[in-house]
C-alpha cells in the first residue's frame, strides 16, 4: 500500500466485530483516517468504534458499499476483509464485482507495523496471553508502547492502544497462512502445533508457514521447551521453563500455587533472582517468560521488570473468574484445542487441590465445551476426548462452525461417544439454552464449572447470573 496515499484513505472492513478486525480498526481510527464497517450482530467493539466515529451498519448489503463509495468519494477506499468472509456475502461480492481495492486485514496490520519497532508474538497457543503480559510489561516499564492484539488487555482495558511510541505489540495470526505479510523487528514463536486444519493439511505446512514469518523477523525468540520449534529452527534467543542451559532466559518454578507461582530466573545460564510471578499455571509461566525475555532483548532494565511484574493479569475469556452462583465457581477459558484444554483442566485441578481442605463437601471439576469448527472436531475427535475425560463430568454442547460448513456431517456426539469409554460422566447437551434450564440438575454446590470454546459460549455467564441470581 503507498504511504503517499494513506492520509486520503478510507477504510471500510467486513465484519468489522470481530476482536481482530476492531481492533486494526481502532488503530486506524487513533491514526487519523476514516473508517466504516459491518457486522449482523453489535457487540462492545462494534459499539466502542461507533463512538469513535466509525459508521457502522448491522446488515451486509450491497447497499453499504454504495453508501460508503459515494459519503466518502474524495478518498482512495480500501475495503477490508478477514479469512472468515466467505466469497459469498454480499458486500464482499458485490466489492469484487465492481473491482474495488480489497486488502486482507493482515495487509493493514502489517502496514501499522512498519512505522514501529515491532514485537510479533506468533504460536500455536497463547498469543493473546503473551501479547497482553509484554504490552503490560513495555507500557509500566518504557512507557513508549502500544498495542494491537486479538483480546482485551487489562490495563488498556481495550485490544488497541496506538500512539505515537516507540514500539508496538503486536498479535499475529497463522491460522489463514497471511502471517507471510508480517515484517518485525522480533518475531516471538510461542509454540507450534497442527492445527487450523480446514487451513492446512498437515504439521509441516504450518511449520512452513512459521518459518515464512521467521524470514520476516531481524530476530526470533524461540520457545526451547516446544520440542518442534526447537527442532525446525535456529536462535540465539530462547526462553526455558524446564532447564537453565543453552538457552538466553530461563524461569525456573520452584513452587506452584493457584494463585501464583515462584520461580528461579536466570540469563545465558547465571541466576539473576527469585521472581514471583501472580498468575498461576505453567503454560502461563511459559507466556510471561516470553514476555520478559522479549523485554530483555529491546533493552528493559531487568530491575524494571522486577518491579512491575507484580501488575500483570491475564486477559478475559483466560480461566476467567466470572463469579459463584448458589457455591458454584464459574470460569471462562478460550481453550478450543486439546493442548490448551489440558492445560485449562490441569489448572482446574490445582484450584480444586489447595481449596480441598477449606471445603467439607468434594469438589467436582464440571467442563462445558463448546466444539469450535467441524474442521478441528474431525481431525482432533480423540484427543479431545483424551483430555475432556480428566474433568469428573463433561458437558458437549453443539458444534460452533465459524461460518465453516459441515461438509462431513460432523457431531458433538462423536466427541460424546469417545469420552463415555474412557468417564461414564458424559453427557451431550443440544446447546446453553438447555443446560440453563437444568443448571441445578447438571451441578451441585462446590463445583468449579469451566465453560470452554472459542465460539459464542462465553454469553453463557451473563445470561445465566440474570436467569438465575
Amino acid at each position: 500500500m503507498d504511504k503517499k496515499l494513506l492520509p486520503k484513505s478510507h477504510f471500510h472492513f467486513i465484519g468489522i466485530g470481530g476482536i481482530g478486525m476492531s481492533a486494526i480498526a481502532k488503530g486506524l481510527m487513533k491514526k487519523g483516517y476514516s473508517v466504516s464497517g459491518s457486522d449482523l450482530i453489535k457487540n462492545d467493539e462494534t459499539n466502542q468504534l461507533e463512538q469513535l466515529g466509525a459508521v457502522i451498519f448491522t446488515s451486509q448489503i450491497r447497499q453499504n458499499i454504495e453508501f460508503v463509495t459515494s459519503k466518502f468519494n474524495n478518498k482512495l477506499i480500501n475495503f477490508v476483509v478477514s479469512s472468515a468472509i466467505k466469497a459469498e456475502n454480499e458486500e464482499f461480492s458485490y466489492c469484487r464485482k465492481k473491482n474495488l481495492t480489497i486488502k486482507h486485514r493482515s495487509e493493514i496490520l502489517a502496514m501499522l507495523m512498519q512505522t514501529y519497532t515491532a514485537l510479533a508474538v506468533a504460536g500455536s497457543h497463547g498469543k493473546t496471553s503473551t501479547s497482553t503480559f509484554l504490552s503490560t510489561l513495555l507500557e509500566l516499564c518504557t512507557h513508549n508502547s502500544s498495542s494491537i492484539t486479538g483480546g482485551i488487555i487489562p490495563i488498556y482495558n481495550s485490544n488497541c492502544y496506538l500512539e505515537n511510541t516507540k514500539f508496538l505489540v503486536a498479535e499475529v495470526d497463522e491460522s489463514d497462512g497471511t502471517i507471510i505479510n508480517y515484517k518485525s523487528d522480533i518475531g516471538i514463536i510461542n509454540n507450534i502445533d497442527f492445527d487450523h486444519c480446514d487451513h492446512f493439511s498437515d504439521l509441516d505446512e504450518v511449520i512452513s508457514s512459521f518459518k515464512d514469518f521467521a524470514s520476516n523477523s531481524k530476530k526470533l525468540l524461540l520457545n526451547f521447551d516446544c520440542p518442534i520449534s526447537r527442532n525446525n529452527f535456529n536462535s540465539d534467543s530462547q526462553w526455558s521453563n524446564t532447564t537453565q542451559n543453552k538457552v538466553a532466559h530461563a524461569l525456573i518454578p520452584t513452587e506452584i500455587y493457584k494463585s501464583h507461582t515462584i520461580g528461579k530466573y536466570y540469563e545465558n545460564g547465571n541466576f539473576i533472582t527469585s521472581l514471583n510471578i501472580p498468575i498461576p499455571g505453567l503454560h502461563n509461566l511459559s507466556n510471561i517468560t516470553a514476555a520478559i525475555a522479549a523485554s530483555r532483548m529491546i533493552g528493559v532494565d531487568f530491575n524494571k521488570i522486577k518491579e512491575n511484574i507484580k501488575y500483570l493479569k491475564l486477559p478475559k475469556k483466560r480461566f476467567e473468574f466470572r463469579g459463584k452462583i448458589d457455591d458454584r465457581d464459574f470460569y471462562d477459558d478460550y481453550a478450543h484445542h486439546p493442548k490448551e484444554i489440558k492445560a485449562t483442566i490441569k489448572l482446574g485441578r490445582l484450584f480444586i487441590k489447595q481449596e480441598k481442605n477449606k471445603k467439607s463437601q468434594r469438589r467436582r471439576l464440571i467442563a462445558i465445551f463448546q466444539p469450535h469448527r467441524y474442521s478441528r472436531v474431525k481431525q482432533f475427535k480423540e484427543e479431545f476426548a483424551e483430555e475432556l475425560s480428566k474433568a469428573d463430568v463433561i458437558y458437549v454442547t453443539s458444534i460452533y462452525g465459524a461460518g465453516e460448513e459441515n461438509k462431513c456431517n460432523i457431531n458433538s456426539k462423536i466427541i460424546t461417544e469417545l469420552i463415555y469409554k474412557k468417564n461414564k460422566n458424559v453427557s451431550y447437551i443440544n446447546n446453553y439454552h438447555e443446560i440453563l434450564k437444568k443448571f441445578y440438575e447438571l451441578t451441585q454446590k462446590g463445583d468449579l464449572i469451566l465453560n470452554m470454546g472459542a465460539g459464542d459460549c462465553h454469553n453463557f455467564w451473563s445470561i445465566l447470573s440474570k436467569t438465575i441470581n
